[in-house]
């Protein structure tokens, strides 16, 4: 899979149906065929599009996980609390389901947020609110995560 760009904005109908971005659905031509799975995310009050091949590939590696450790069941049942498994049909609309409209509390204006090989769904002013800075200062988080990473030896990120 390659990875997913961009941010776009549309509104959510009565029904909860998204009508996906043109250009997002251009990227995503490969994976209309198969289906995505959608998801509640762990860290923030949105939900996550998954690709079939990106979920299947999420699910092969916590298809290792033993079982017979509490924690890695707790982990489990949590991680797939509420999935589904939607399409995108005929007119380019992606159906929420609504215990997911819910989740994320999605009301009329909703961004589709690129997250390298999944999609990010979030109602627009929560996203606006978790991008805007006021809980964190980026400089330092960029420094934190990305500031050790050099993989060309050339000294340039």
């Amino acid at each position: 899979m390659n990875t997913i760009v961009g941010t776009y904005e549309c509104k959510v109908d009565a029904k909860g149906r998204l009508m996906m971005p043109a250009p997002l659905k251009k990227q995503l031509t490969a994976s209309l065929q198969s289906g995505f799975v959608l998801k509640r995310s762990v860290f923030q009050p949105c939900l996550e599009l998954y690709p079939m091949e990106e979920w299947d590939a999420m699910m092969k590696k916590i298809n290792k996980l033993n079982r017979f450790v509490k924690k890695n069941n707790d982990f489990i049942r949590r991680f797939t609390a509420g999935v589904k498994i939607v399409e995108v049909d005929a007119l380019g609309r992606l159906l929420v389901p609504k215990d997911l409209v819910t989740f994320a509390s999605i009301s009329k204006d909703v961004v589709f947020s690129s997250a390298v090989n999944i999609v990010e769904i979030w109602d627009k002013d929560l996203y606006e609110k978790s991008i805007s800075g006021e809980d964190m200062d980026f400089a330092d988080l960029a420094e934190e995560v990305m500031g050790n990473i050099n993989d060309d030896d050339n000294g340039i990120s």
